[in-house]
């Protein structure tokens, strides 16, 4: 038995390991290749190890003054301000659809309950057309409130069902403390629940920055210029450019990872946390 045992927690171990090295490599070598020249990447054999080591990348991208390094910096502003603010709308929305799911009874609650749920099965591609034809009926296209829009009707569902499951598991003693005291029940949410439910309420707020910050088809179908354009779409046409050195691309997306990787890494117990409380019921 200790034998099994002990091969099961070697083997155990090896397969963690070779998963982190097959997740881990690649942003290994996208750093190792910023960090050199366009001739040290192009050696042969490879240097696993910058050679020579220069941060002169950065250094190009730094200057925003024009080329590459201010195309970069505007579509990370861009990416910034349409996932923060999609983010924020997502979450506000969700505070007040979620709260009434889960503790106000009106008739057909279920049935509404479930058919914004069963919006996370539809095929987003399929909404693609229909989504760009009524954002240029209203001429929002390439602009920053049709893209924030259409964010947050992507989310909306996923960040209900979060926050929904949070609030049904709060004990309904504490919202009857309030109402004895003769609260309304806007008055219990924004006293009672949000305060109680904030490690929910900032899973969801972290889950959905971090899948507006990773959107590609839809900016890049509704934003035609750097005006509107977020990071993910810039950094492939970056390298649809071959005038841009590979070395300098490998700059940029290790830049443009950075800010979700950071918020992953520092904030992931959080993120955890909203995705086992949409899992639960």
């Amino acid at each position: 038995m200790r034998g099994r045992s002990g091969a099961r927690r070697v083997s155990r171990a090896l397969l963690i390991t070779l998963i982190l090295v097959w997740s881990a490599f690649p942003i290994y070598w996208a750093l190792n290749t910023s960090f050199t020249t366009l001739n040290g990447a192009q050696s042969v054999p490879a240097h696993f190890m910058p050679s020579p080591l220069t941060a002169q990348n950065y250094k190009t991208l730094l200057n925003s003054s024009g080329g590459v390094g201010n195309q970069f910096w505007r579509s990370f502003l861009n990416a910034t301000i349409e996932s923060g603010l999609a983010t924020v709308l997502t979450v506000v929305i969700a505070l007040f659809a979620a709260y009434a799911f889960a503790r106000l009874e009106f008739r057909g609650k279920r049935i509404i309950l479930v058919a914004v749920l069963a919006t996370l099965l539809l095929p987003v591609y399929a909404t693609l057309i229909p989504l760009y034809r009524i954002m240029s009926s209203v001429h929002l296209v390439n602009t920053y409130p049709g893209i924030i829009l259409v964010y947050t009707s992507g989310f909306l569902p996923l960040a209900i069902w979060i926050m929904y499951n949070y609030f049904a598991s709060v004990p309904r003693e504490l919202e009857e403390a309030a109402f004895v005291d003769g609260a309304t029940p806007v008055v219990a949410l924004w006293r009672v629940m949000i305060p109680v439910s904030l490690p929910g309420i900032a899973a969801t707020a972290i889950i959905v920055f971090l899948m507006g910050w990773a959107q590609f088809i839809f900016p890049l179908v509704l934003s035609s210029d750097l005006t509107t354009q977020p990071v993910t779409v810039v950094v492939a046409a970056l390298y649809g450019q071959r005038i841009v050195p590979f070395t300098l691309l490998n700059a940029v997306g290790v830049l443009a990872a950075a800010l979700p990787g950071v918020i992953a890494l520092v904030l992931n117990r959080y993120i955890v946390q909203g995705v086992m409380a949409g899992s639960i019921k």
